[in-house]
């Protein structure tokens, strides 16, 4: 393993371990651990780790990264997990998807839709406890009832 590669493995473990609300805390927590890195490197590493910011109790924002699958054979079980805890409404509009979410938590959904890739999905658009499922013309029916079926609201 690389320095890159330990290096972001540590900050991964920097964020189950810690409730990292910016970059230049992760810098500190870097040092303290003996690891000499700048604002913009952390920044890359987040970025390449697809870290996000979720809401915590108390109000405030902390960084963690979407719990990912060790296997990339079954992603389909990963977003059925992420939607089944996250997804609480589903409602269409034409080739629409509007998917509702607790507060803070509607780009984790997000997240995990993009990187699976589902048939028939345009893109995603996220807000606080909002998301939007743009679906490929004539689409938007399949993808609302397939995310139904996914998040267990089927």
């Amino acid at each position: 393993m690389g320095a890159k590669q330990q290096r972001q493995h540590r900050i991964a473990g920097l964020l189950e371990e810690h409730r990292v609300t910016n970059q230049a805390q992760l810098v500190d927590l870097l040092a303290g651990a003996g690891v000499k890195v700048n604002g913009s490197t952390v920044s890359r590493d987040l970025e390449e780790l697809g870290a996000i910011k979720i809401r915590i109790p108390g109000g405030e924002t902390a960084y963690a990264i979407p719990e990912m699958p060790a296997e990339q054979v079954a992603p389909e079980d990963h977003l059925r997990r992420v939607l089944g805890d996250w997804v609480v409404e589903v409602e269409r509009s034409g080739d629409l998807v509007v998917l509702r979410t607790p507060p803070g938590s509607a780009h984790v959904v997000a997240s995990a839709l993009d990187r699976t890739g589902v048939d028939g999905v345009v893109g995603t658009v996220a807000g606080d406890d909002t998301l939007l499922v743009v679906a490929h013309e004539r689409l938007g029916a399949k993808v609302a009832q397939h995310v139904k079926d996914l998040a267990g609201l089927g």
